[in-house]
């Protein structure tokens, strides 16, 4: 039987201590020899998908189907060393829907194949993003850093400033979006949750200015910052390059800082390093590298820092099977047998 896991019985059966425990013992996890394999591609629009065999003669050179407004992106597998299970998720992304995520993440016995759950992906893809920002964001800002920026009020967002409040003091919350009313809302939830001063900023620039640390976590296809607006001390933490086309650092912004990406193909092939035309020799390390102790990170209050990844396969996995495992263990949730 599979195990039916929605949005509410995922938040009801973890706690962000649990999964960034996870995400904290997989970017240490020595893991097998697979590499994270990340399959994205633009979806038509509707009405323009190309017909079936035989039903129509397809476009010719030169009317080649424009792009629809949403991507699908598959990540798999997702293998940690001492899970004896594996994940694979397919997303869907429609920036302008609500919710602009959606799809699934199927968790499978790695001896054979058996489906234990599937999940919803959006749920998965926030909680595992932002947390894992958060420990990243942790580890390399500079020890007193409270103030903090966030641009983009969205979901994943919201986890960062979960998993840092659970990991330091924050003392001032600075929100921007490109809806100045979706901004508010968050500014208002915020302080309500963390009992600290929030205010709003109505542009980018703006806000990095009021925090020591700065997370964008946004649509954007153009940099929102560059170089000039990273000050001594400042880390930031970019969320949304995380697939080809996507920028929120420039270039010089990227060179000029101590970055850490959380693998360094990908950064390349579809992140912030790549989508900036930048290459290899511009990530100072890897996450995993540093938070072993292969390469420093963070060396001195004043140096600027900045983590940009692109989000691997694994992380669905560090939360998937503690999310299965529990479910599993209440034995109330929704089963299904595909078999049947």
């Amino acid at each position: 039987m599979t195990l039916l896991l929605t949005r509410s019985l995922i938040t009801e059966l973890l706690d962000p201590d649990t999964v960034m425990a996870g995400l904290h013992a997989g970017f240490l996890a020595a893991g097998p020899d697979v590499r994270p394999l990340r399959v994205r591609t633009d979806l038509p629009r509707p009405g323009t998908a190309t017909p079936r065999p035989g039903a129509a003669t397809p476009p010719g050179p030169g009317t080649a189907t424009p792009p629809g407004p949403g991507t699908a992106t598959a990540l798999l597998p997702g293998v940690i060393d001492g899970i004896p299970a594996y994940t694979v998720k397919v997303n869907a992304k429609f920036p302008d829907a609500t919710p602009a995520l959606r799809g699934l993440v199927c968790l499978h016995d790695l001896a054979d194949g058996e489906l234990l759950a599937v999940l919803d992906s959006a749920t998965v893809t926030a909680w595992r993003t932002g947390l894992a920002a958060a420990l990243a964001t942790h580890a390399l800002a500079a020890g007193h850093a409270g103030s903090v920026s966030v641009v983009g009020a969205g979901a994943q967002a919201r986890m960062v400033l979960q998993g840092l409040a659970r990991l330091r003091e924050l003392t001032r919350l600075t929100v921007c979006d490109t809806d100045p009313a979706r901004a508010a809302a968050f500014a208002a939830e915020h302080e309500r949750l963390l009992g600290i001063p929030v205010e709003t900023a109505a542009e980018p620039r703006r806000a990095a200015s009021r925090g020591d640390i700065v997370v964008l976590a946004t649509w954007s296809r153009s940099p929102l910052l560059d170089a000039s607006d990273l000050r001594p001390g400042m880390h930031v933490t970019t969320l949304g390059a995380d697939e080809p086309g996507k920028v929120e650092l420039a270039a010089d912004a990227l060179r000029h800082a101590l970055t850490v990406v959380d693998d360094l193909e990908l950064a390349v092939a579809m992140g912030a390093l790549g989508n900036s035309g930048l290459g290899a020799d511009a990530a100072h390390a890897s996450l995993g590298q540093v938070l072993h102790g292969e390469r420093p990170g963070r060396e001195s209050s004043d140096q600027i820092t900045v983590y940009a990844p692109v989000g691997l396969p694994w992380q669905d996995l560090a939360l998937a099977w503690p999310v299965y495992r529990a479910a599993a263990g209440a034995g109330a949730c929704p089963q299904v047998d595909f078999l049947a």
